[in-house]
């Protein structure tokens, strides 16, 4: 039988150890590199750029609201769940409107009768159709009464001819319906195209029944011209017609047929 002798057996006991030794050294090193990688993971924050103006307009997620419910309980249908190629850009759901003030709060989605939201899909098909590059943008849809009411009352213009600019709300308007909806065109860089003048712009340069004077006047061009007459276009294929003094005003029909078939939003 092989026997070591002293020295050599003192020396395998020491190898023996430092074997041991690093081993342990070698987990323990391990566990810690581990743990420190896991507490990094845990603590690195990436910070992406956002711009501001997106981030001022846009309006943080909420739960229904009142007046969103109040307007499913009537039911109204809303666009997006439909055709979400159409773009909801609630005017007076912003400080940027002729009010200068935010009338709708937390609420900013585009809900019509059920037959209208079918009609405004098919304008998004006439439209995508022959141009794939622009989309609908919707600046008003169903306006409860209620709203009409708050609208009516803070509007900086003379009573005996305020109706000449908002639809009286004692009368009701097809917006209050869910009848009629304030639409334009935007491309695919999301730019508006050029119709002559704003939304909700007051005066003879938005009315359509004036474009052939205003041609001759050399107060609207032939981009402006052909560009109303493509929103007309589509949306007259599917059953809309405009309002002879705002271009971007579309009803889907008459405010007898509406009484007839639709409540009020109150």
């Amino acid at each position: 039988m092989f026997r070591l002798n002293p020295l050599h057996k003192a020396a395998a006991i020491i190898v023996f150890c430092c074997i041991l030794s690093g081993c342990d050294y070698f987990t323990q090193t391990k566990n810690a590199n581990s743990k420190s990688l896991s507490e990094s993971l845990h603590t690195i924050s990436v910070k992406t750029p956002v711009d501001s103006s997106i981030k001022n307009s846009v309006k943080p997620l909420s739960a229904i609201g009142e007046i969103e419910q109040h307007i499913i309980d009537a039911g109204l249908i809303n666009m997006q769940t439909i055709d979400s190629s159409i773009v909801v850009d609630l005017k007076y759901s912003t400080n940027d409107n002729f009010l200068g003030i935010d009338v709708y709060g937390d609420f900013d989605k585009c809900y019509l009768q059920k037959d209208v939201a079918e009609k405004l899909k098919m304008a998004s098909f006439y439209l995508r159709s022959k141009y794939p590059y622009y989309r609908l943008v919707v600046f008003d849809a169903v306006r409860p009464r209620s709203i009409q009411v708050k609208m009516w009352d803070t509007i900086n213009i003379p009573l005996k001819i305020r109706s000449q600019y908002l639809a009286n709300p004692a009368n009701g308007s097809l917006h209050n319906y869910g009848a009629a909806v304030d639409i334009s065109i935007i491309d695919d860089k999301g730019n508006l195209l050029d119709m002559g003048t704003k939304y909700d712009y007051f005066g003879e340069l938005a009315y359509p029944r004036k474009e052939e004077i205003l041609k001759k006047e050399g107060k609207l061009n032939y981009t402006q011209l052909f560009n109303r007459e493509l929103l007309r276009e589509v949306m007259g294929k599917s059953g809309f017609f405009v309002a002879t003094t705002e271009w971007w005003h579309f009803n889907s029909c008459n405010r007898v047929e509406a009484n007839a078939m639709y409540k009020i939003i109150e």
